[in-house]
């Protein structure tokens, strides 16, 4: 109904302003349902009956957020910034505004606004600890975590639906390597606690558990967080909760740990991996006797992903040269398995694992053995993307019977519930294996490959099914 007709229809002594709440509430009720346009459309009918209300404004802001239209949202906190400049939650939503649209000083700035105005915000101080530690201030950062931490040790997000179906702990380590769940938790089904951990804390597992059906461990990266996984895991015990991701099996997905894990495995190759340790002899002579080089060796400092400082080495004295740039630093040095297709291009494929399930979830084409999908040339080349479109439609047409019976073998060995595979098939068809943990990034941000969405959803889903019966709800 338009709102002039709406507003002739009113009875006598009902205000325009009460329509203008039902509108907003109605919007409130989409919002939490996860259904963001039909939000926006409530919200807007309320801004038009009374263009001050305030619920309204910042409803249509958060539906607009979740829905991705980010420089509206921004425009519109802006001109609610200026209207209302001791609100705290205006300027913690614009500074997400601002962090989604990669403008890291200007979201810095409003959420130390946001925490200035309201002092016990521990959400914009956590904020501010993330910032800075992607700024690489780490000792500003270290400060932020432990001030949000101390004011809540537990951060609570609601579910998107009400009532929500259970309740998660989510362990999360700040200054270490986790799973992300920006997606996998978007338009939760399940409450979230999220417990940051310190190595310097102790903490009462009777204190964490307040309701909680599920214990979700984010910490991931085993050689980030070497210190805080038994503390995780030392937690884990005393909750006595069904867990996702042990932390004790974290632990044994270090580079070297899988390596062994998943020796032996038909129809795979699995690179050798070991760690050289700082202060360990990087001589040319001694790296030959090590390696004899029958093959170029992948080296990287240990806790590192992606392809920073990440070389493929083919003589002793080049790795020697390489070690020294990084002297207080661990390596990992690992076998070098060629992977190159028949047509020249290298083809790297991501599986996920949830549950007992393995799904596909990309495919990076290029024409380096450095391959990332971020920093190949697939947005501008048709027939990778159909390529890729193919494979996560139809993996089964790239993955033989044998080929799946060694992914679900890698997948009983490793014994997380939730993790990824980075691997190749080589000329002969064997599967080659380049990492396997629970740090890979899955996530819906895909405007110029739309095709990949059905596949990251299904994976979502999965995701969800998981915690749902683990939670016992189901």
């Amino acid at each position: 109904m338009p709102a002039t007709a709406l507003a002739t229809s009113l009875p006598d002594g009902d205000p325009i302003g009460s329509f203008a709440d039902r509108w907003c509430r109605l919007g409130d009720v989409n919002l939490k349902a996860g259904k963001y346009q039909d939000a926006v459309a409530h919200y807007l009918q309320a801004l038009r009956l009374n263009s001050n209300h305030w619920p309204a404004c910042t409803g249509l802001v958060e539906a607009m957020m979740a829905t991705q239209q980010y420089i509206v949202a921004r425009g519109l906190l802006l001109k609610f910034a200026s209207e209302r400049p001791q609100d705290a939650k205006i300027r913690h939503l614009l500074g997400r505004a601002h962090f989604e649209l990669n403008e890291l000083e200007s979201a810095l700035e409003c959420f130390r606004a946001a925490a200035a105005l309201d002092p016990r915000d521990a959400d914009s101080i956590n904020w501010i600890g993330g910032l800075k530690q992607r700024m690489g201030d780490i000792d500003g950062a270290q400060a932020a975590y432990a001030e949000a931490a101390r004011i809540q040790p537990l951060i609570t997000k609601p579910a998107a639906k009400s009532p929500a179906e259970f309740r998660v702990l989510a362990l999360y380590a700040p200054f270490g390597g986790n799973m992300p769940t920006e997606y996998l938790f978007k338009d939760a089904i399940h409450d979230t606690d999220t417990l940051a951990l310190f190595a310097s804390r102790e903490y009462d597992g009777d204190l964490f558990d307040q309701g909680t059906q599920l214990v979700v461990n984010l910490v991931s990266d085993a050689d980030q967080t070497e210190i805080l996984l038994p503390l995780a895991a030392d937690l884990v015990d005393r909750l006595g909760k069904p867990t996702i991701n042990d932390p004790r099996k974290i632990e044994r997905t270090t580079r070297d740990k899988v390596a062994s894990l998943l020796r032996g495995i038909p129809g795979c190759r699995i690179p050798s991996a070991s760690r050289h340790r700082a202060g360990a002899d990087s001589s040319p002579a001694a790296l030959e006797a090590a390696f004899a080089f029958s093959s170029s060796v992948l080296a990287r400092p240990v806790g590192t992903h992606g392809g920073d400082d990440f070389e493929k080495i083919d003589d002793a004295a080049a790795l020697s040269a390489f070690l020294s740039q990084r002297p207080d630093h661990d390596h990992y040095l690992i076998e070098y398995i060629g992977y190159r297709s028949r047509d020249g291009y290298f083809r790297k494929y991501r599986f996920i694992f949830v549950g007992d399930q393995v799904m596909p979830y990309h495919l990076c084409i290029g024409n380096d053995w450095k391959v990332h999908h971020i920093s190949t040339d697939m947005a501008n080349q048709p027939w990778m993307q159909q390529e890729e479109e193919a494979f996560l439609n139809n993996p089964t047409a790239v993955f033989s019977p044998a080929h799946y019976q060694a992914l679900h073998t890698i997948r009983e060995r490793i014994g997380l519930e939730y993790c990824g595979i980075d691997c190749a098939l080589d000329l002969s068809g064997k599967l080659v294996v380049f990492e396997v943990n629970a740090s890979m990034l899955v996530h819906d941000r895909n405007h110029e490959f739309p095709y990949k969405n059905p596949a990251v959803q299904r994976i979502k889903l999965a995701f969800e099914a998981m915690l749902r019966k683990m939670a016992g709800r189901c």
